[in-house]
């Protein structure tokens, strides 16, 4: 049985390769590396949206809660469908706009200093969600060559792939290795659901064998601590940079759009079935009398429970999904180190070559910053709710207001970015713990941070100069027929 799963990871992973080379050459300029030379049609937006959206946020930290709480998982799902429904009429601005990084959105709407501040949010949150995808990643290895492969040598083995994978030819890479994995991903969960109810004897056996709890909409919680689930995922999509830097990348408006309703549809049904999936791998371990770490349910599920071809084969999707995850969010933050620090203020003159040199020696930087990180993660699920949160109080806010408010000003931007990073980094320490009700404490960070970020946003904006007219203008006048 373990040869099968080898093998097919093995194909994954030798499939993976090939897309990122066949692209290789088709990179010649900082455009074609950084947003695919702006050449990306919708159905290929789809797939790389799909796929760098669900990874192992879904997968492992969507999965340990839906197999520890049971649908209440879905508020975290449910965040990202919210957010996609906004994104629709926000994609075709965003292709207006015509960037290669949100920094470079923040400049071009307030100032210098926002894009630097966006720079440190976005390195806090995207290396943090790389980190997970390399656990994901570390954990799958290690079920499959259980007496080879420990966690964390499986953490070593996923991080070279990824940055590998990530190097060799930026978001054209990308973007087209989405393709192939996101249909994989597709069929396989999918095909997962039918058997393994089936298998848990249909919806009555089903419901029968978890607490009643685990398939009412709040759980046994409370409705904020709901919306500490929906609050984070919701602002991480609406500002999210892998994705505008999707939109960036594609050919035209029409295509960012229709991009969003296939994503939109594809979100909605893989999330709901992760989190059915998760909680009928509970019930399979319950007769099985097994007792798998929670976050790895959906992998020790495709193991232990699913017949040979398919649990190999959702395996490897799983796997993939993974990859694919990390190589998005671990190229993000990289662009942000080549466009809006070494390109904008070390050296604006670069050639090609010495910018394709240096977006391959940061992917290598931030990978192993990643790894350090997945090396000293507990919980996938906080991680997680961490790094969004971080993305979701710093950057969402003012990002939205760059294109629906014409009063947001730099000043306003700027304290409103540090607020929501600095609350965020720094509210899970001892300070906070000590100098606060414990009712407040005890809470995630969303809240907190989120409401500090748009007060500043709100508050320093109303209270000192209105922007240039010329920096709305790009984001507010519309393109010309």
């Amino acid at each position: 049985m373990s040869h099968l799963y080898a093998a097919i990871v093995g194909a994954i992973i030798l499939t993976l390769l090939v897309v990122s080379l066949t692209r290789l050459g088709k990179v010649k300029t900082k455009a074609d590396y950084l947003v695919a030379g702006r050449s990306l049609p919708a159905f290929v937006l789809i797939f790389t949206l799909l796929s760098s959206w669900i990874g192992s946020g879904s997968l492992l930290g969507g999965a340990e809660n839906a197999y520890n709480n049971g649908i209440v998982a879905l508020w975290q799902g449910a965040g990202g469908w919210a957010g996609l429904l906004l994104i629709y009429f926000i994609a075709p601005r965003a292709r207006r706009s015509a960037q290669f990084t949100i920094p470079d959105l923040l400049e071009a709407r307030y100032n210098q200093l926002a894009r630097v501040l966006g720079v440190i949010a976005v390195l806090f949150a995207y290396t943090a969600i790389t980190s997970y995808q390399l656990i994901g990643g570390g954990d799958i290895l290690s079920l499959i060559f259980p007496t080879v492969i420990t966690p964390d040598l499986g953490k070593y083995i996923i991080a070279i792939f990824v940055i590998v994978f990530t190097a060799i030819a930026g978001m054209s890479s990308v973007a087209y290795m989405d393709v192939v994995i996101g249909l994989l991903a597709t069929v396989t969960l999918l095909m997962a659901f039918p058997v393994l109810l089936h298998m848990a004897g249909g919806w009555s056996g089903f419901h029968t064998a978890l607490p009643a709890s685990h398939f009412r909409p709040l759980g046994s919680g409370s409705f904020l601590r709901a919306m500490e689930l929906f609050l984070p995922t919701c602002l991480l999509m609406l500002g999210n940079q892998a994705m505008y830097q999707k939109f960036f990348s594609a050919k035209s408006e029409k295509d960012a759009r229709v991009a969003v309703v296939g994503w939109v549809i594809g979100t909605v049904v893989l999330e709901t079935v992760i989190v059915l999936l998760a909680m009928l791998g509970h019930v399979m371990a319950i007769k099985n009398h097994a007792s798998p770490f929670p976050r790895a349910i959906l992998a020790f599920t495709a193991l232990h429970s699913l017949p040979g071809l398919l649990g190999a084969l959702l395996m490897g999707a799983i796997f993939a999904k993974i990859i694919s995850t990390a190589n998005n969010f671990l190229f993000s933050p990289a662009t942000n180190l080549v466009n809006d620090i070494f390109v904008r203020y070390i050296a604006p003159d670069a050639s090609n070559k010495r910018i394709l040199i240096i977006s391959r020696l940061m992917v290598v930087f931030l990978g192993i910053w990643a790894l350090y990180q997945a090396l000293h993660t507990g919980s996938v699920l906080q991680k997680t709710l961490y790094a969004y949160t971080v993305y979701s109080a710093a950057l969402t806010p003012v990002i939205l207001a760059a294109f629906y408010s014409k009063r947001a000003n730099a000043a306003g931007a700027v304290s409103a970015i540090f607020a929501g990073t600095f609350i965020t980094v720094f509210w899970d320490t001892g300070f906070v713990h000590h100098h606060l009700p414990a009712v407040l404490a005890e809470r995630d960070a969303i809240f907190p941070a989120l409401i500090a970020a748009v007060l500043c946003l709100v508050l320093v904006s109303a209270f000192t100069r209105p922007p240039r007219a010329e920096q709305a203008a790009m984001f507010f006048n519309k393109p010309v027929e």
